[in-house]
């Protein structure tokens, strides 16, 4: 389940601020058709911090039903009040996920022991495996290599981990502690080829959100141990990976998608739209890479 390109898929905003639901199965749908490894609704790409509890239901059950089995769902159900996350993956897993992916709680800092005993909390409460998410740059506490072992020695569904702290000497170590049956993945694109080059398995993506097609053959060449094509790849998208990162997350990315016509470009406050400036440096980069 946990290979590949996996598409951290953006949540659609209808102009009067509704969610896109058509858009939402549209983006399903564009997304298997392009060989994708799997789908993430409801992270930091899907705007979950301002989406209602109501809301982040809909999403992960329009994805769901989208995707029809045909590619795993990894619903982001994660929050930084623990009971508020054990109750979202309880939900998530009635609804037919295949598995949560678990952010570490952010703005309130817990110690190494209070993020072992949250995540505890639920692993505990369900069966579905889980994918931690370490994203220090957003959450401000960084998921010790020691922590993450103690977890995953302690919950046997405890599977994986998105590693977005930058730091690939963390990286190398969370892969030489932990269990080979352990999966580590990438949670930034330009970083993907590196990871897995040290033993990672993939990829929890925002580029493939657009480039789903290139995204899984990046990670099917490098699965193969074919690293010269996956270095090709990888040189020729690393202009995207790094456009869509020119403003704050998803910002970029949906700006892209309005651009192909894939969504009406709107956003919730705080997030809004990108700096004209910005806006023709993401146009032509696109335009470089005949994605418009």
């Amino acid at each position: 389940m946990f290979k590949g390109a996996i598409t951290a898929i953006v949540t659609p905003f209808l102009k009067n601020g509704e969610v896109g639901e058509e858009a939402l199965r549209n983006l399903v749908e564009f997304q298997i058709k392009n060989n994708i490894d799997g789908l993430v609704p409801c992270g930091t790409t899907g705007e979950s911090p301002t989406l209602s509890h109501e809301e982040h239901q809909k999403v992960i059950e329009i994805v769901i039903g989208a995707a029809g089995g045909k590619v795993p769902v990894i619903a982001g159900t994660g929050s930084n009040s623990t009971h508020h996350a054990v109750e979202m993956t309880k939900k998530a897993e009635e609804m037919g996920a295949n598995a949560s992916l678990q952010v570490c709680p952010y703005y309130n800092k817990p110690t190494q022991e209070g993020l072992f005993r949250h995540f505890s909390s639920i692993a505990n409460a369900v069966e579905i495996p889980i994918v931690i998410y370490n994203i220090q740059g957003r959450t401000g506490i960084n998921m010790e290599t020691a922590t993450l072992a103690r977890l995953a020695k302690e919950h046997s569904n405890i599977v994986a981990v998105k590693e977005a702290s930058g730091n690939v000497g963390q990286m190398m170590d969370v892969i030489s502690a932990l269990p080979k049956t352990f999966t580590v993945l990438s949670g930034d694109d330009n970083l993907t080829l590196p990871l897995m080059a040290l033993g990672g398995k993939g990829v929890i993506s925002v580029a493939s959100n657009i480039i789903p097609k290139e995204m899984h053959q990046l990670t099917e060449y490098a699965l193969n141990g074919d690293f010269e094509n996956a270095k090709k790849l990888h040189y020729h998208l690393l202009p995207l990976f790094k456009g869509i990162f020119i403003e704050t997350n998803p910002i970029p990315i949906k700006a892209a998608l309005a651009m192909k016509g894939m969504i009406e470009e709107s956003y919730r406050l705080p997030m809004c739209e990108m700096k004209a400036e910005n806006k023709e440096k993401l146009r032509s980069i696109l335009s470089d890479l005949k994605l418009l």
